[in-house]
């Protein structure tokens, strides 16, 4: 369950149900950079200290003979080799993010995720689009031969073309009241998927991207709100919902920027292009998952034209 490139660091914790402490190794950082890196990373250290998982709570009461980890309802993904990271799909009801750069398979992903739900488990699905057109994203699903247009007409299937709120003025009258363009936009988005996900009975939904509503709000307490208001309207669904965000780089010799959405979405799915030897390899990573135990080891994928197709046993080296 922790990664191989991080050491251990024993803390003593007491859990009510059980009789004697349990000695815990949490997985930290080897490595602290430089700067703004270091203060990151001694954040997520904090963090990671003092935040605890029901998968690692139950892993505990285990190696004392007590408790066993709980059957939690899942989500399958029917995309090979994910579900057998993420110990059978994704834990039912819950707001996944997926982050990841350019050309990683995002948007591929979470289509793959709401096709083989209508087709192979029954669930109806939802595309909250914040970027593109009903029309492009058809087209490029076709590439993989799904048909999300004839689904629609099914009722099995619902495009909500949320772009247009990012090119609102600054201002929207509501009657006699003026509103503020990030309110609106984040009322809105709001209210869509729910009307929406109501209306087909939606047990899956994904938002691609939210990236740009969350640049709306450079402000972080506002950030953090909107976020948490986006999160907790995705819950109210029911539905198992995955959002898409964009891996953003802190400098060339930082892996990543931690983004605030990492710590308010109950999982989180890192996509990237990683150098391996000469040649870069797409690679998966699931950084965290609520109430799941997880293989936290970067395994490697593929984009074929049947659509994502992970490797799970396989292991790569990056420099």
């Amino acid at each position: 369950m922790f990664h191989p490139d991080c050491h251990r660091t024993p803390s003593m914790k007491l859990d009510s149900n059980l009789e004697s402490p349990i000695l815990l190794n949490r997985a930290l950082p080897l490595r602290l950079g430089r700067g703004n890196n270091r203060i990151q990373n001694k954040i997520r250290v904090e963090e990671s200290e003092a935040i605890y998982t029901m998968a690692e709570r139950y892993e505990l009461q285990s190696q004392s003979g007590k408790g066993k980890m709980p059957t939690v309802d899942r989500t399958p993904t029917g995309i090979p080799g994910l579900d057998e990271i993420l110990s059978g799909g994704f834990p039912r009801g819950r707001v996944i993010l997926l982050v990841g750069g350019p050309g990683t398979g995002k948007t591929i992903l979470t289509s793959q995720f709401l096709m083989n739900g209508i087709k192979i488990y029954g669930e109806n699905g939802a595309f909250v689009s914040l970027d593109e057109t009903k029309a492009h994203y058809y087209r490029e699903m076709a590439l993989f031969g799904w048909k999300f247009e004839e689904l629609e007409k099914g009722k099995k299937f619902a495009f909500i073309n949320a772009s247009p709120l990012r090119h609102m003025p600054g201002e929207v009258k509501i009657g006699r009241q003026s509103i503020g363009r990030k309110d609106f936009s984040i009322l809105s988005l709001i209210e869509g998927i729910k009307t929406h996900t109501e209306l087909i009975n939606a047990k899956r939904v994904v938002v691609d991207p939210v990236t740009s509503l969350i640049f709306q709000y450079p402000e972080m307490v506002e950030r953090r709100t909107a976020i948490l208001d986006l999160v907790d309207a995705l819950v109210k669904t029911g539905a198992t919902c995955l959002m898409t965000t964009e891996l953003r780089a802190m400098g060339p010799t930082v892996e990543r920027a931690i983004q605030l959405e990492e710590y308010l979405a109950h999982g989180v799915v890192i996509m990237s292009n990683a150098k391996v030897g000469k040649t870069y390899n797409r690679v998966l990573q699931v950084e965290k998952m609520r109430e799941t135990p997880i293989d936290m080891q970067p395994r490697p994928y593929k984009i074929s034209g049947n659509g994502i197709e992970v490797f799970p046993k396989e292991t790569i080296f990056v420099d």
